[in-house]
């Protein structure tokens, strides 16, 4: 059945593609790379196989072993965020979304990318880039419907309805030839709400879909297709994976059906001693983080079989993504493109904390299958996860397991939120293999990356709009081997959470805890030793610094921030 899924998935996709060309004979052939660009949505700092972790990732770790790691490169702690500033170069509050997708009025909060933006796409299409799109959207304002009853129907597959958000607002109204995936943040990975090809919705999916699969198998699909031209194309896969739903197939449950029944602790020292060996770390100056809540045991936890079975299912959603890389990297090389391409694959934040089943329905999370079968939300942990008819999440103990060496997770300022895994293959250019760098870097770096490779120039007004200039730093240099820090100051906020990092020193305070934390983020990298009532003098110049940005950067501070 999952033959026939891909057949017919493939069928939906490149009818999108009908109006490519043939190669034109006669044009000069074009040298400039092809990009694709992997976002991974949750994954922690230490999953991957080259980062550290147990789960199975050989295609990501053989990216990693003929590519460049970076060691000190970050998000904005959440996904909507990161993914508007990865695709703007700017700040997510000068792209529009501080916080998720609402619309609201101020001009940092307006929950989609705003006018004043243009995206990767846009710049590399009028480059003369062909631009493709699988996966999540989540940078668009959310449609809802009046009443919870209508919002159930419609996320339960029983009540259609043409846009799940502004059209204008849809990948291919912002340069994106073709774009095949959700809309929405949260999905059923076996039946997506939200889920489009171009601007038309896909009412039904084939029997044996899997999300995953199709982001990655559409990925391909682009692939073959945009490489019959010499034309580069610049491809941004956007995975949904490892997101709760914690939802998977039973074949790479099974792979990890034991491995976590060892616990929390266990699992954690592994991967840190392994992180140390691999060279990721250097004990020095990044000791293991006392675990989040130790005052349960492993032992003692009455849940042992719950939660090992939850962290197995997080492991095989991230093997299938990997699977999917494969056949990715699969398609550049028989088409003749991976040596003229830069791959990159990161996450969007760290991994999440969240308890997604008190949640229950509403909103993005539906209550029945298509068919009518109830959703579980296993509060009590009375179900088992990994069907399509349960909603589970890993919850914090595991997401401090996925986030080794550092402290807490998803949403927070810490280095657990805004630190992630990053790889960038480029056989032509990556002058040391196998290697790792310092370079402290950022998603916003992107743009400018992306414009230098590519010859593309940054418009200062697009389509009658005033444009902002970037704010992210070419990443070329770390690329190519060359002695350069990266960013010396860098910012973020996200609901009360926030931090500036200034040379050798982090000021960070907690979501709904506006006391100011400093540590030597250099000589300290898992932030134990809190340096502020020694240094007040530089608790007060950074803080001052943090509110300079946040008043020249649309970042409007509410209400008990200082």
């Amino acid at each position: 059945m999952k033959e026939l899924a891909v057949v017919i998935l493939s069928l939906i996709v490149l009818s999108s593609c009908a109006g490519s060309r043939g190669s034109n004979k006669g044009a000069e052939k074009d040298e400039r790379p092809n990009i694709v660009l992997i976002l991974a949505d949750d994954l922690g700092y230490s999953d991957l196989g080259c980062y550290g972790g147990e789960i199975q990732t050989p295609n990501l770790d053989y990216l990693a072993e003929n590519g460049l790691r970076f060691r000190r490169f970050y998000n904005t702690s959440r996904c909507c965020p990161s993914r508007a500033s990865l695709l703007t170069g700017l700040y997510n509050q000068q792209a529009g979304i501080g916080e998720m997708t609402a619309a609201r009025e101020e001009p940092g909060y307006r929950g989609y990318l705003t006018e004043n933006t243009v995206t990767l796409a846009e710049v590399l299409k009028d480059a003369g880039y062909h631009t493709a799109m699988s996966g999540k959207w989540h940078v668009s304002n959310t449609i809802e419907q009046p009443t919870k009853e209508a919002q159930l129907k419609w996320l339960n597959h029983q009540a259609s309805h043409p846009y799940f958000s502004p059209v204008e607002q849809y990948p291919v109204n912002r340069g994106f030839e073709r774009h095949y995936g959700n809309i929405f943040g949260v999905v059923d990975y076996f039946d997506p709400f939200s889920l489009v090809n171009g601007t038309t919705p896909v009412e039904k999916v084939p029997e044996g879909y899997y999300h995953t699969d199709a982001i990655n198998d559409t990925a391909v699909s682009y692939i073959k297709t945009l490489s019959r031209e010499d034309k580069p194309f610049f491809l941004y896969v956007a995975q949904t994976a490892p997101h709760w739903p914690l939802q998977a197939l039973p074949e790479d449950i099974k792979k990890y059906e034991n491995t976590y029944k060892a616990g929390w602790d266990a699992i954690r020292e592994a991967r840190y001693n392994k992180m140390v060996k691999q060279g990721i770390i250097d004990p020095a100056t990044t000791p293991l983080s006392p675990r989040i809540n130790k005052e349960l045991s492993w032992e003692q936890n009455p849940d042992k079989e719950w939660d090992a079975r939850a962290m197995a299912v997080h492991a095989a959603m991230v093997d299938r993504m990997d699977q999917g890389i494969g056949r990715i990297i699969q398609a550049l090389r028989e088409s003749g493109k991976l040596d003229n391409t830069i791959i990159v694959f990161l996450s969007d934040n760290g991994a999440s904390p969240e308890n997604c089943m008190r949640y229950g329905p509403g909103f993005d999370r539906p209550g029945q299958t298509r068919d009518g079968k109830e959703i579980i939300y296993p509060v009590k942990k009375e179900v088992l996860p990994g069907p399509q008819t349960t909603f589970a999440s890993i919850g914090e103990r595991w997401a401090n397991v996925v986030n080794t060496p550092y402290r807490y997770a998803k949403a927070q300022s810490y280095e657990g939120g805004v630190r992630t895994p990053m790889i960038v293959y480029w056989p032509k250019n990556i002058k040391t293999k196998g290697g790792f760098t310092d370079y402290t870097g950022h998603v916003m770096d992107f743009m400018p990356t992306f414009l230098e490779v590519a010859k593309a120039d940054y418009p200062a007004t697009y389509k009658g709009h005033q444009i902002t200039p970037y704010t992210g730093k070419s990443l070329l240099p770390a690329f190519e081997g060359k002695e350069s820090k990266g960013h010396e100051l860098l910012y973020n906020e996200h609901f009360n959470a926030r931090y500036i990092r200034n040379g050798d020193w982090k000021l960070v305070s907690l979501a709904g805890d506006t006391t100011w934390r400093l540590y030597n983020i250099h000589q300290d990298e898992t932030e134990l030793n809190d340096q502020a009532a020694q240094h007040p003098d530089i608790v007060s110049k950074m803080a001052a610094q943090w509110r300079q940005w946040a008043n020249t950067h649309n970042v409007f501070p509410k209400p008990g921030k200082k």
